[in-house]
């Protein structure tokens, strides 16, 4: 067992993993498993093709240290990394004619009332998430589900901020048309999207 690092920020993390200390990469990497696995299983859908693009994304995150130079948080400089490494799986399996529903994380808030019912939505969620292209799909999980700032999520995709803001709106208007049931579940209407909404 390594000595403590909690002490350290993530910065101060990376730059120790650099300078060769065996244990903070590992530390770095418990601090932010949990967001890093959020942000891959509901951008490619499938468990098993996260599970693989978030060891590709942290492997090369490990290797690629050294390249860090600060301008951006880490946590940025993480995601960026995987997201890049789930685009890159899901355009080497474009073929499929379909996206496999994901995989459940374990962290699907369930409303304390109708437990069965906010399953049920959530996973009417993820399946429309699915139906999108996989721009605005990371879009919308790195802002809406993850709460990052346009801004960050910008950085994190190599995209202008107002192209961020194209994305979530185009998402955000098909999801209101494929979850417009979840809003109106007595007509055959689904309820327009509202404008704007971004961050």
């Amino acid at each position: 067992m390594g000595p403590p690092l909690g002490h350290l920020d993530d910065r101060a993390l990376v730059r120790a993993h650099v300078d060769g200390d065996p244990h903070a990469f590992a530390e770095l990497v418990r601090r932010h498993r949990d967001r890093l696995w959020a942000v891959a299983v509901r951008t490619i859908g499938s468990g098993e093709d996260a599970a693989d693009a978030l060891q590709d994304a942290l492997l090369s995150a490990y290797r690629s240290a050294g390249s860090y130079r600060g301008e951006a948080a880490v946590t940025t400089w993480l995601h960026r990394i995987v997201v890049n490494a789930c685009l890159d799986r899901v355009r080497r399996r474009q073929a499929r004619p379909t996206v496999p529903l994901p995989e459940d994380d374990g962290r699907t808030p369930a409303a304390p009332n109708d437990p069965i019912a906010a399953r049920e939505t959530a996973l009417d969620v993820r399946a429309a998430l699915a139906e999108l292209p996989v721009e605005q799909r990371v879009a919308l999980v790195l802002v809406d589900v993850q709460g990052h700032p346009v801004a960050d999520a910008a950085q994190m995709l190599g995209v202008a901020v107002g192209t961020v803001k194209s994305r979530c709106a185009r998402g955000r208007a098909r999801l209101a048309v494929l979850l417009g049931h979840l809003r109106n579940p007595d007509g055959n209407h689904y309820v327009e999207p509202t404008e704007g909404g971004t961050r």
